[in-house]
């Protein structure tokens, strides 16, 4: 996961979190998250690292993240987006992927094959 620094708004409402930035604000005093201040925006505007915010946080932020969506509008080739995109997954996501594709490719094989051994038979 690339990013690290969140912003209240960018939080609001996931996984069970307040629903206003305000309340994201109170959470946040409240449970004592690292902040720092957002560059480029004026008044007190702070962001949230996410190591500091609840475990329950981090599998949604990831879902949420744009990872390979970059890559598609500069490649026109699917096979690089699908090459780029199985570059950005760990061991075992790679494995359970590869395990997928084989097992259903086979079994869309056996299903074209199973009507063409029938009629010989």
């Amino acid at each position: 996961m690339k990013k690290e620094w969140f912003a209240a708004k960018d939080l609001v409402g996931i996984n069970g979190l307040p629903t206003t930035t305000q309340g994201i604000h109170g959470m946040a005093r409240r449970q004592g998250w690292e902040t720092r201040r957002r560059l480029g925006v004026q008044g007190k505007a702070v962001e949230y690292h996410i190591n500091s915010l609840p475990k329950m946080m981090k599998p949604a932020l990831i879902i949420q993240e744009k990872s390979a969506e970059y890559l598609c509008s500069s490649y026109h080739d699917p096979l690089l987006i699908w090459i780029e995109s199985y570059k950005q997954l760990n061991d075992r996501e790679r494995e359970t992927i590869v395990s997928f594709i084989v097992r259903e490719g086979m079994l869309a094989v056996i299903k074209r094959l199973m009507p063409a051994q029938e009629e010989i038979e």
